[in-house]
């Protein structure tokens, strides 16, 4: 199959340009479309009226010289190889030429010269892009990786302020009069505290700071189960169209967290569409190779699941592409810019990437590349069924915030349970040494100051190994200790929480290690 071959030629002989279409034409590999011009007014508007991929000028013209074509072409397009022809170029313009930017210069009586000099400045021509494009991926994720450490603090010092409002709130929600003003009250608290917790959980996702609870997925199921709620947010005006590979192979994701992708570039595709238009989801699998990572900085070789999204809506051009990703950033007023920035994240931290293309009123394609695992899909746990929040377990609480302390505190206490409490990772290793047969279950922030929760919870599972734990964080660094905690039976619970969460957790988390465990659990012992 020929490559297409696009040159533009500034010459004024039609002879001339003749004898160099001729050279071009003696390589079947090329797919060859020319323009010939002679003046600087046509060959600027053939400069903008397409992609050249190498242009070949005569140095010596009637009405300008090659110097004259060649700051012509540079100030528009600093990439695209310039060759020089002339019949009687000298040693010393030759130099000047090359200085001034030009790849190279073949004299017309040894033509034989020119379809090589054209091959060697393609190839290097592609690999300055590929540098360049190399580059900028460097740039733009150092600059995600700064904004990404910022947005991970602050999303941990916020989620624990926000988690003490949310629980208060609902403290006071619950001891309000029924139907009454100060009810409502606090419930439009809660309302707005859920709301900055979501936010928070964006820049998470973004700054890849995410506990993630992967499991094997059908994409294809996920996306069955989620076209209603899809479509209902479309209106009539967007034709949603599904082309799903019926062989598509399973990948290893959190479920919550990729439904969020699935979402967040709909609703994207959809605001690309306000007088409406199409907007299609599919599926497939690839298997990619050196050769397209070579093309694709961010790639890696092995077998993929992709998920592309693509609308015929106003497209993006070049410089809204380069910071689609960044937070906060938006086209669409009013709005948070945080859905991109939020996709973004959990590709990335789901080990994947996304490539995009997209022209000013062309619409837009995203493909999203997850890495494709084995195995048949894990089945989805049933909702827990309506349960009695009361106990009366002991719970050792550790967590370093006064505010989230005292609300948990609170409301453990409130259904029965018998609490104590420790400010740091020491003082509840102390503390558990102190009451570790009285203690039932153990729930510990992960970060705190002295020793962190993780650490905190081997110390005790030395002294009683097996006791059940609750960690909880806003965010952590500590993600792949983490992780390992849990599939070994740990529970998780992401900041911030309503406090009826953090009891169904503790009921639940209690009733099934008795159920695992009857002949020992501590329940049967004291009863």
């Amino acid at each position: 199959m020929s490559t297409p071959l696009n040159v533009l030629i500034v010459e004024d002989s039609g002879d001339d340009t003749e004898l160099l279409v001729r050279e071009l034409r003696r390589s079947d590999g090329y797919d060859l479309n020319f323009e010939r011009v002679d003046t600087p007014a046509a060959m600027l508007a053939a400069i903008e009226r397409q992609h050249w991929d190498v242009v070949i000028c005569d140095y010596s013209l009637p009405h300008f010289s090659g110097a004259d074509a060649l700051q012509l072409l540079r100030a528009r397009n600093a990439d695209t190889p310039f060759v020089c022809v002339s019949g009687s170029i000298g040693e010393e313009i030759a130099v000047a030429a090359l200085k001034q930017g030009a790849q190279d210069y073949v004299m017309k009586g040894n033509l034989k010269r020119l379809l090589p000099a054209i091959q060697r400045e393609l190839k290097e021509a592609k690999e300055r892009y590929a540098m360049a494009q190399l580059e900028k991926q460097l740039r733009l994720l150092e600059r995600f990786e700064s904004i990404g450490r910022l947005a991970g603090g602050i999303s941990h010092d916020f989620n624990n302020v926000i988690g003490a409002i949310l629980g208060w709130a609902e403290i006071g929600e619950g001891e309000a009069p029924a139907g009454g003003q100060l009810q409502g009250h606090f419930r439009k608290i809660r309302t707005e505290a859920v709301r900055a917790g979501g936010l928070t959980g964006q820049l998470l996702a973004f700054a890849r700071r995410q506990v993630l609870q992967p499991e094997r997925i059908d994409l294809n199921h996920s996306i069955s189960g989620m076209v209603t709620f899809v479509q209902s947010g479309m209106g009539e005006s967007i034709r949603f169209e599904r082309i799903l590979d019926p062989d598509l192979l399973i990948i290893q994701a959190d479920r919550s967290q990729l439904e969020q992708v699935i979402m967040n570039l709909c609703i994207n595709a959809k605001d690309a569409m306000p007088g409406g238009g199409r907007l299609i989801i599919r599926t497939k699998n690839v298997e990619i190779d050196g050769d397209f990572c070579r093309h694709h900085s961010h790639a890696r070789p092995g077998r993929f699941v992709v998920l592309e999204i693509s609308d015929n809506g106003t497209g993006m051009d070049s410089a809204t592409l380069d910071r689609m990703f960044e937070p906060f950033f938006t086209t669409k007023k009013p709005g948070t810019g945080l859905g991109l920035a939020t996709v973004y994240g959990i590709i990335k931290q789901h080990n994947g990437f996304i490539d995009v293309h997209s022209e000013p009123g062309r619409g837009t394609t995203l493909q999203v590349y997850f890495p494709a695992t084995t195995g048949p899909p894990s089945e989805q746990q049933p909702h827990e069924r309506q349960m009695s929040l009361a106990g009366t377990e002991t719970v050792l609480v550790a967590e370093d915030h006064e505010g989230l302390r005292e609300l948990i505190d609170t409301v453990l206490s409130s259904h029965g349970y018998k609490t104590i409490i420790a400010d740091n990772g020491q003082s509840a290793v102390q503390l558990f040494e102190e009451n570790s047969e009285q203690i039932q279950i153990v729930v510990l922030d992960v970060l705190m100051p002295l020793v962190s929760g993780p650490a905190a919870y081997d110390r005790m599972n030395a002294i009683r190994p097996g006791v059940p734990v609750i960690f909880t964080t806003g965010h952590t660094a500590e993600v792949s200790c983490l992780n390992s905690r849990l599939k070994m039976g740990a529970v998780f619970l992401q900041k911030p929480y309503a406090p009826h969460i953090l009891s169904q957790l503790v009921r639940s988390t209690l009733d099934r290690e008795r159920r695992r465990n009857p002949a020992t659990s501590p329940c049967e012992k004291s009863a």
